[in-house]
């Protein structure tokens, strides 16, 4: 299950609540965050959009090498390209391994008040460039499998909807 969303829309959030979830009735679950693989499985790699690409494709990767060993997987990157998110797609479909695409719809204004990270505020002082949404592009999913607006629902409202669709396109196995 990929999350993606512009900077500060709840992605990790909901994959942590989510994961939550998973857990407690039993299931395996890895959650994949894009912070922490920018300073692991993506260290060195900047934010051009070559650098971005293959931050997704090796995220893709990981997430796929987990699920192939049972984990229902939970990534939570911004992803901020459509076709840096078709190629995942394509690599779990010809693997066979089931993927859901979720746009954290989040209003970039929403975001802004939220600023995690204090990436929008460093953006509006002029210490940072290429930001998702701002002045870096993000291209909002065309058909994603579920689209949750954070702004207007409590994140276990949100996580309950996520839960509701894997049990729907991934059943539990008995």
């Amino acid at each position: 299950m990929w999350l993606t969303g512009l900077p500060s829309a709840g992605k990790s959030t909901l994959a942590t609540a989510l994961a939550a979830r998973l857990r407690e009735q039993g299931r395996r679950v890895e959650v994949l965050d894009g912070d922490e693989l920018r300073r692991t499985v993506s260290a060195g790699l900047g934010f051009s959009r070559a650098d971005r690409e293959e931050n997704v494709r090796r995220v893709g990767a990981r997430a796929a090498e987990l699920a192939r060993a049972g984990a229902i997987v939970l990534v939570a990157v911004i992803a901020p390209y459509a076709d840096s998110r078709a190629e995942v797609r394509r690599l779990h479909v010809a693997a066979g391994i089931p993927y859901l695409e979720i746009h954290v719809a989040t209003p970039i204004e929403v975001c802004m008040r939220r600023d995690v990270k204090g990436l929008y505020k460093r953006h509006a002082e002029g210490e940072l460039t290429g930001l998702t949404g701002v002045d870096d592009p993000y291209e909002v999913p065309e058909a994603p499998d579920l689209r949750v607006d954070t702004r207007h629902e409590p994140v276990e409202t949100s996580a309950k909807a996520l839960d509701n669709l894997l049990h729907v396109r991934i059943p539990p196995v008995s």
